[in-house]
């Protein structure tokens, strides 16, 4: 109970991001309908860097067998996701590119796939003895005989970045707040400033969101994993080195470990047709039950009333919810409200000069039985743009501006 209080917080709380930050430049209806549009995939290792090393494969052409051929699961059983591969052929990346080339792609979900090893065991097999000189005398001394053998450790983990690293995930983020926070268009652009407060809190909750969403889409990796007699170590957070790329990339991100290449018997499996298939499917299907929950959750937020098109009524918008706009319906379109006030301004008086020619609506309202003017700016198609207009509006003096739908 309590691991599913924490999953539905973590999804609504990726779902109150979605309507401030919209995560693709067209806000269409459609993503809604499909909560995942870009999946990511990430062979590890490659070119001259083989990774791991087993007693005649390495861990780059396991890494790669297994992502080619969840790709082509992903593409086969869900044709309205697009597959992106870091690699496809036997090159070597360094891992800022690989996170370039998620972000460039504006992924959904991150999968990052390697292969664990160990040392050799050590085990004493027998003693000799040598003699050490001491003076003029040779003292017998009983020197331990060791024989070093494959490691007999098995298992897949999956990862997620650690806690430590919520900093470099969050400075990804803002790196990639372009994408993030939709600023597709120069309008957008000129009124996002991600070094603004309210940004960071905004990208510090998706980070807080993606991280839990990571760590339940490990969890599930792992149980099917299970399902199919692989033995689980876990879904874990990892702090050392090889796990950079988890923060480096703008979205939620796992690193599957898919057994140790170090161990004979895994090794087998590893590099088996029918061993590999059973990785690939594995993954897919923890992929797929992680789309279905965040679909479940989307869809009975969506079925609850929306709003209607009129302009709010509220005339200030309380503190925790400043610059909140209510979920809309797809028509919905979004006005920054100003002030209300009795003065009557002309849409050119200077009050709102600093506005730089924006569209100035003003409707005439009652309010405790006296006529009042209540003044907005513009017609946004999208909540974030009216959201990041709002955010230039306090700037600029209009303190209890906020978005409304119009």
């Amino acid at each position: 109970m309590r691991w599913n209080r924490l999953w539905i917080l973590g999804l609504g709380t990726l779902f109150t991001c979605t309507f401030f930050i919209q995560a693709k430049n067209n806000p269409v209806s459609s993503k809604r309908d499909n909560p995942i549009r870009t999946i990511v995939i990430d062979a590890g290792h490659g070119g001259e860097d083989p990774g791991a090393k087993g007693s005649y494969s390495t861990e780059k052409q396991v890494t790669l067998a297994v992502a080619l051929k969840l790709g082509k699961i992903l593409e086969d059983n869900m044709p309205d996701v697009k597959v992106v591969y870091t690699r496809k052929s036997d090159r070597f990346d360094d891992p800022r590119k690989k996170a370039q080339i998620a972000n460039d792609a504006k992924g959904d979900l991150f999968v990052s796939i390697h292969c664990n090893s160990t040392g050799k065991i050590r085990k004493v097999t027998g003693y000799k003895t040598v003699y050490h000189r001491k003076g003029k005398k040779k003292i017998p001394v009983k020197q331990a005989i060791y024989a070093y053998y494959p490691s007999n450790a098995k298992g897949t983990e999956t990862y997620i970045w650690a806690t430590s690293k919520n900093s470099a995930k969050m400075e990804s983020l803002k790196q990639n707040s372009v994408i993030v926070l939709d600023a597709n268009s120069e309008e957008t652009r000129q009124l996002m400033d991600d070094t603004d407060p309210e940004t960071f809190i905004l990208l510090n909750t998706l980070r807080n969101a993606y991280f839990d969403q990571s760590l339940r889409l490990s969890t599930l990796i792992e149980d099917e994993f299970t399902r199919v007699g692989r033995i689980s170590r876990g879904a874990r957070q990892r702090n050392e080195k090889g796990i950079w790329v988890l923060s480096a990339t703008a979205m939620p991100s796992v690193l599957v470990e898919l057994g140790f290449i170090s161990n004979p018997e895994e090794e087998e499996y590893l590099n088996s047709s029918n061993g590999q298939q059973e990785l690939a499917n594995g993954i897919y299907k923890a992929i797929k039950r992680y789309r279905d929950e965040l679909q479940r959750f989307t869809d009975s937020r969506h079925a609850q009333p929306a709003t209607s098109g009129a302009p709010q009524t509220r005339l200030k918008s309380p503190k925790a919810g400043k610059g909140q706009p209510a979920i809309p319906n797809k028509n919905t379109q979004y006005c920054v409200q100003l002030l209300v006030t009795d003065k009557f301004y002309k849409p050119g008086a200077s009050i709102f000069r600093k506005l730089q020619g924006a569209h100035i609506n003003r409707e005439q309202i009652v309010l405790n039985k006296k006529k009042m003017n209540k003044y907005t700016w513009g017609r946004f198609k999208t909540n974030q743009q009216a959201y990041t207009a709002a955010r230039k509006a306090r700037k600029l003096g209009f303190k209890d501006a906020f978005v409304v739908s119009c």
